[in-house]
């Protein structure tokens, strides 16, 4: 974890050093976001509709809060009802040769970034990825899309939305509360009140702003784990199944790897699972890895990473090397009002 997170969420004894150093420039931050929105909101600058509804899975803070999992969970309810979903992305870390890019069989993280190349590989569903995301969505219609999500985006006001999400991890929350660079929010807890449903990423011991988000349809989710797959070979056992092949009996021993904006999460998932950890290694969100960055990891006991990391790693895999895949649990009764609102709007704008 970088300093600066650290900082954000009451991990160093430096906090009370730099937020302060730091307060002028959230200052100024905070006054170009305001003036930025007012000129979304009076007309200034133009937001785009497009022929198909969107909804916006976003967060009001830096890092991983859990908005992929939640993604692949809509692309299978929305699938299951025969909707033609697609998924736009900003790409972060990718260097397509054009944009907006259509991802297919051949693209790689390199070119589209971690999370929209999983999405694709998990679903097949059509992914944009670009900065423009008004013509990445008019891609999307134009390959016969009904339904769009935004994968992040909920402070790319030019791209007008239907629904909005709010993923929080539950854990983290927001940290000190403080605005970019002393904090690590974009928008302040405000803007809680003004979507469509909050969803929370694992078990949320406070209570979260309950004066701004008191008629907010609130979910909670949680991240499961049943089957680990092979990143050389693509071989794909249970969880009780691996523990019983590929480990040493009665140790549990494995390696772990994670670059995700909490990767203590993952490590935390692996030893709740039962494994023992001889030797696990996080790195900073959206990661570039080469083979160098694994020379510590003995090839005799298994690296187990996320899913995220996989796609980064794959060229270079060795036959020891596995990813955890994990899916959102989510009550049926809490989403149901969600789901239901979406599945109209897509009805409505067909009819």
């Amino acid at each position: 974890m970088r300093l600066i997170e650290k900082v954000w969420f009451f991990q160093h004894s430096a906090k009370w050093f730099l937020v302060p150093l730091l307060l002028p420039l959230t200052a100024i931050f905070s006054l170009l976001s305001a003036v930025r929105r007012k000129c979304f909101q009076f007309g200034v600058f133009k937001s785009y509709a497009v022929d198909v509804p969107i909804i916006v899975v976003g967060n009001i803070g830096i890092g991983g809060n859990g908005k992929t999992p939640v993604t692949l969970y809509l692309i299978e309810q929305c699938l299951a009802q025969g909707i033609n979903i697609g998924v736009i992305s900003r790409g972060y870390g990718g260097q397509a040769t054009h944009y907006p890019y259509l991802l297919d069989e051949n693209s790689t993280a390199k070119e589209v970034g971690d999370e929209p190349l999983l999405i694709y590989q998990r679903h097949k569903v059509p992914v944009v990825v670009g900065s423009d995301r008004v013509a990445s969505a008019k891609l999307l219609v134009g390959q016969g899309c009904e339904l769009i999500i935004a994968d992040d985006g909920l402070q790319h006001y030019r791209l007008k939305r239907d629904i909005e999400l709010i993923v929080i991890d539950s854990k983290r929350q927001f940290g000190n509360g403080l605005l970019l660079p002393a904090g690590p929010l974009r928008e302040s807890l405000w803007r809680l009140k003004t979507v469509d449903a909050l969803i929370f990423n694992g078990e949320l011991t406070t209570q979260i702003a309950p004066e701004e988000t008191t008629n907010i349809l609130k979910i909670n989710m949680t991240l499961a784990a049943s089957k680990v797959v092979n990143l050389k070979t693509g071989k794909c056992l249970s969880i009780s199944d691996f523990q019983q092949t590929c480990l040493s009996e009665g140790r549990q021993l494995i390696n772990a790897m994670a670059g995700i904006g909490d990767p203590a999460r993952f490590f935390k998932t692996l030893t709740d699972i039962g494994f023992n950890l001889d030797k696990s290694l996080g790195f900073v969100d959206h990661q570039k890895y080469n083979k160098n960055q694994f020379i510590d990891f003995s090839d005799n006991i298994p690296l187990l990473m996320t899913e995220k990391d996989a796609v980064k790693c794959k060229d270079f895999a060795k036959e020891n090397y596995w990813y955890l895949p994990v899916d959102a649990q989510i009550d049926q009764q809490q989403i149901s009002p969600l789901l239901t609102t979406i599945f109209d709007k897509v009805s409505n704008q067909q009819e």
